[in-house]
């Protein structure tokens, strides 16, 4: 369950680290499953880390689990141990069979909370391309491309219906996508906004779609978004990524949703 908060004065982080990783090193972390983020101080580095081996399998007890953000991390304590957990441990080849069984599959790549579909809050006009996790998205090959995500919206800038479009009448909006690998910014801007939103309906029935979108229980549909706690449901959206720079093409890379509708309001 998510509060709401104000994003412009207080946004959602899209990593617990000050700055993004580098893409060269995001590129070697999986594309699929979610990834913990540890932290320790110098001491525990010192009697702890150095044991650590790439591709080997360990066993963390006593580490404590914090959620900042929305975001899971793990926090060494001097009562934590690690402990090498042998390739033929039940528990290590269940999981791996499991994995095994799951990826090839065309859900494979879906969120195990949206089993066995996403929400039917949206739908887009890719059906028949395959979801990809958005670590996929963040580590693709190519600066520009095309992808069909499952994710959360977990925050909207604006949040109020009635400033989702500029003076001129155009859409324009950012909004903030999870799922169990990665947090990205997407935009909705002018034509993709009205495909969205089916056209420009009137502020009550915008504000009911942008609540489904943001999972606000109907009971709350009449306080501010900010105000209120939100369960974002879980949603396919195409995806699209571009760059602004030609002297930075990376640097500037940006993402915006595209052929993604809101449905079954009336």
């Amino acid at each position: 369950m998510f509060k709401a908060r104000d994003e412009i004065n207080s946004p959602l982080p899209l990593q617990l680290e000050p700055l993004p990783l580098p893409r060269e090193l995001s590129c070697t972390l999986p594309a699929v499953g979610s990834i913990l983020r540890i932290t320790f101080d110098l001491g525990i580095e010192k009697n702890h880390l150095h044991l650590l081996n790439v591709g080997k399998w360990v066993k963390f007890v006593n580490m404590r689990l914090e959620v900042h953000a929305g975001l899971w991390r793990g926090v060494f304590t001097p009562f934590t141990k690690l402990r090498y957990t042998p390739n033929e441990d039940c528990l290590i080849v269940e999981r791996q069979r499991l994995s095994d069984e799951r990826l090839p599959l065309k859900s494979g790549r879906m969120p195990s909370c949206s089993f066995p579909m996403p929400s039917c809050i949206t739908e887009v006009n890719h059906n028949h391309a395959t979801p990809v996790t958005l670590m996929r998205v963040l580590t693709h090959s190519e600066v520009t491309a095309r992808f069909k995500c499952v994710v959360r919206v977990v925050a909207a800038i604006p949040c109020q219906a009635e400033n989702l479009c500029s003076p001129a009448g155009i859409y324009r909006m950012r909004l903030t996508l999870e799922d169990s690998t990665a947090r990205i910014h997407a935009f909705v801007i002018a034509e993709d906004g009205e495909i969205l939103f089916d056209g420009y309906p009137g502020i009550d029935k915008l504000t009911r779609k942008l609540n489904r979108l943001l999972g606000v229980a109907e009971c709350d549909a009449s306080a501010e978004v900010k105000d209120t706690s939100r369960n974002p449901p879980w949603v396919c959206v195409c995806l699209k990524s571009y760059y602004v720079s030609k002297t930075d093409a990376w640097g500037s890379r940006h993402y915006r949703i595209f052929d993604t509708k809101i449905v079954g309001d009336t």
